[in-house]
């Protein structure tokens, strides 16, 4: 079991990295059906697989009120006019709540609520938290020109549920509209 010493000094807020521990890495193949664009997701993919994001995770304990962490580092970049995000998930436990921090770079977090659908984002940079309630998918999106790292605190007995997402996908993305990012339908437009 790690102490309080470790677990402030075990990661680099500049890379994502968590000294001795491997981080999964999700490159664009690993993202089919994620962006509404299957057409420019299938044109990005035919000229390259980069990396789109790694996210490295810390299981401090399996205990009923333990909490693990993870940092993830998402790299900028668009498919079509949809921001680089990830896959995003549900927690298993469905009960659990997780807070994000921005150690650096911009993003957003799209949350979409499991009861009601209703969909929103809160920004993700240095010195914002962001909180997902449960019963809420969240999904992290790159709005900004650099990488986007930033640390995820949540219950040890959370679990992710990707498969859910997988099936029906988040109702609205993100997407750059005039320089900007706006949360639309997703089958909208701007």
């Amino acid at each position: 079991m790690l102490n309080v010493e470790q677990l402030l000094s075990r990661f680099d807020p500049q890379t994502g990295e968590i000294a001795g521990v491997p981080a999964v890495e999700r490159h664009l193949s690993d993202l089919r059906g994620c962006f509404a664009d299957a057409a420019a997701y299938e044109q990005a993919l035919a000229v390259d697989n980069p990396l789109v994001y790694t996210v490295a995770s810390v299981a401090l304990a399996g205990g009923a009120g333990d909490l693990n962490y993870a940092v993830g580092r998402l790299m900028p970049g668009c498919i079509g006019n949809e921001f680089y995000l990830t896959k995003g998930h549900f927690h298993a436990w469905r009960d659990a709540a997780e807070i994000y921090l921005g150690l650096s770079g911009d993003g957003l977090m799209l949350l979409e609520d499991e009861m009601t659908g209703e969909s929103r984002v809160v920004p993700l940079r240095p010195h914002h938290v962001a909180y997902v309630p449960g019963h809420t998918a969240h999904r992290t999106v790159n709005v900004g020109p650099e990488p986007l790292i930033y640390i995820g605190v949540y219950p040890a007995r959370a679990g992710h549920d990707y498969d859910a997402i997988a099936r029906t996908n988040f109702r609205h993305l993100v997407v750059e509209h005039d320089g900007q990012p706006v949360l639309i339908p997703k089958q909208g437009k701007v």
